[in-house]
């Protein structure tokens, strides 16, 4: 019988619903065909999501602690209001090596929520701390990247600058662990914390706005 691990590999994130997914892929596929194939190495649909700390390995002992000082940070936090819309890159200049779809908040809380979580995992991960947040979330990591794929890249996402791939209401933070496996990543959500003070099942999470131009 294996032996319990040590270690678990953990992140925290905010979920994507099914329809905004769907919608993200779609320009995701538009990227593939127009890319060569070993250019860059995407992302799977199931695992888009918008990681608010990555945490690496935390002791499996610990993981109950961090789920309470998660709680406690998460309190005093309403329901995020959040859309996804246009294409970015990490680094904004010179050859891009991490694609991703933007993701904002209409109240203008996500920074903040975001610096409540990261203090709160702070002694739980030798991971430094991010100085600048971006909400996001990553369409692939590039490999092979040249001057005319990043121009390709540059002129694709200015056709999508006013591009909305939906809207929703993110009512809870999950903390999840993350299996390296020798087919891909397994991300298993070990916990949900509701913002608000409310159950997740008192709202509905998936309200999308599909894929539409700003005006």
């Amino acid at each position: 019988m294996p032996s319990e691990p040590q270690f678990h590999r953990l992140f925290i994130a905010l979920a994507v619903p099914a329809g905004v997914k769907s919608e993200i892929q779609k320009v995701q596929n538009e990227l593939v065909e127009l890319l060569p194939k070993n250019a860059v190495r995407w992302t799977h649909s199931e695992h888009f999501h918008l990681t608010l700390r990555f945490l690496g390995n935390v002791a499996a002992g610990r993981t109950h602690e961090l789920i309470e000082k998660l709680r406690a940070g998460c309190d005093g936090f309403l329901p995020l209001r959040l859309r996804a819309e246009c294409i970015g890159f990490f680094p904004e200049r010179g050859y891009p090596r991490v694609l991703w779809i933007a993701v904002i908040d209409k109240t203008q809380q996500l920074a903040r929520f975001q610096k409540a979580v990261q203090d709160a995992a702070l002694e739980f991960t030798a991971e430094a701390p991010e100085k600048a947040f971006t909400g996001h979330i990553t369409l692939g990591r590039a490999k092979q990247v040249r001057r005319k794929e990043a121009d390709t890249l540059a002129n694709f996402a200015g056709r999508k600058s006013r591009q909305v791939f939906g809207e929703w209401i993110a009512s809870g933070v999950e903390l999840l662990r993350s299996d390296l496996l020798p087919d891909g990543a397994r991300h298993t959500v070990l916990t949900t914390i509701p913002l608000g003070g409310i159950q997740i099942d008192e709202i509905t999470s998936n309200h999308i706005y599909m894929s539409r131009t700003k005006r």
